[in-house]
């Protein structure tokens, strides 16, 4: 997709930064250019309900963060339980900008973590146990082999010291291969800021009569590919677009039966790459994600102007089958993730064009068997867009 703009004098904008128009030739850049990781920035994790901030470097081609907690827990009392928002959404969002779009990304952590699986061709949570609720579980965890939770989330915990190690993926560009909506990242005019916005710990542990406590490093590591000079000149790929995660909160509005939800911030010039969402129940902290199933969801669909209805599934234990066999892994059973995929097989056939595809919605019907308590209804949009399109 290039949309690139000419400039006096054969320059180009790209995402708002000014090229050479000669130097864009993907050929040539993906024949030459070498991927590095680099550590932007080690130092102590900020905290519960603080937040943390991270500069990335001025060089290269930006495509990934890598975002890695190490530390320690300490439960101090044996009437401490965890809340199902540990231990991924111990980071309550994670916010990327760049070049003047505020909140390229702007999600939580367990949505990034949902979202690593998804977009993976070999990535899968498959035979890693963690426990949930109480009970082990060895699919849909969303956990890697190498994580450490500490506790399990969602249940009762023993007071102790528990080692911990957590990592979020941040995607930069929606493709490593092509590179799309990766940053250019090489020139003084690059502003380039990741900022970690921590939970607090009441949202996380109940029942303590001594305050948890996590202490430990936060690391900030950058995916970026190098810029090669060829016949004296620099070679970039096409980096015309954007990439945008956002994730959206609705409250107050859920009841059994259907509910259809507007999707925020879409408009032409974006394309829609994928949809996906989760239903959270009770009143805080005590939240619980519904699992996706046909006890609790009625037909899942999306909609757009008066009345089209590309994709409709009878209920969620449909929507949950079609999911596992799109991801190669269960995104309904333990965190009740539901998602409308665009991208995944073929995203030039599928991806939505929102300027052919007005009044986007979402539509989720919750059957009569949970009691809504304080529900919320949690989604994240997923789209690359031109630059001067917003997200």
């Amino acid at each position: 997709m290039s949309t690139a703009t000419q400039a006096p004098g054969g320059m180009r904008y790209m995402q708002g930064i000014s090229v050479p128009g000669s130097s864009i030739d993907p050929t040539t850049f993906f024949a030459n250019t070498r991927r590095r990781t680099s550590t932007e920035q080690t130092a102590a994790w900020a905290g519960f309900g603080a937040q943390d901030t991270c500069e990335i470097r001025k060089s290269g081609i930006l495509s990934g963060i890598i975002v890695k907690f190490k530390g320690s827990l300490v439960i101090g009392d044996a009437t401490t339980a965890s809340t199902y928002r540990w231990p991924y959404d111990i980071l309550n969002a994670l916010r990327f900008t760049a070049n003047g779009q505020s909140n390229l990304i702007n999600c939580s952590g367990l949505k990034l973590k949902a979202r690593e699986l998804m977009a993976s061709a070999v990535l899968q949570d498959s035979g890693i146990a963690q426990t949930i609720g109480g009970a082990a579980k060895t699919q849909g965890t969303l956990s890697t082999r190498s994580e450490l939770w500490g506790v399990g989330s969602g249940g009762a915990v023993a007071a102790g010291t528990y080692p911990v190690s957590l990592v979020w993926y941040v995607p930069v560009c929606e493709d490593e291969v092509d590179l799309a909506g990766a940053i250019y990242a090489a020139t003084s005019s690059t502003d380039l800021n990741v900022v970690c916005i921590w939970e607090q710990v009441g949202s996380l542990f109940t029942g303590y009569t001594v305050t948890p406590t996590l202490s430990g490093t936060l690391t900030f590591q950058s995916i970026k590919y190098a810029i090669p000079v060829v016949s004296g000149a620099i070679v970039l790929p096409d980096l015309s677009v954007f990439h945008s995660m956002i994730q959206s909160r609705v409250t107050g509005q859920l009841s059994n039966g259907d509910n259809e939800f507007r999707i925020t911030g879409q408009g032409a010039g974006k394309t829609l790459l994928r949809l996906f969402y989760q239903v959270w129940n009770n009143a805080a902290p005590s939240v619980i994600p519904l699992v996706m199933n046909d006890t609790n969801f009625g037909r899942q669909s999306w909609r757009y102007g008066d009345n089209e209805m590309p994709d409709e599934y009878l209920d969620g234990q449909v929507l949950r089958e079609v999911n596992e066999r799109t991801y190669g892994g269960d995104f309904g059973g333990v965190w009740g993730f539901g998602s409308h995929e665009f991208a995944k097989s073929n995203a030039l056939r599928d991806s939505i064009d929102e300027g052919e595809t007005s009044e986007l919605r979402l539509e989720c019907n919750i059957t009569s068997a949970p009691t809504l308590v304080s529900a919320a209804f949690e989604y994240v949009r997923e789209e690359i867009f031109a630059a001067g399109a917003g997200a």
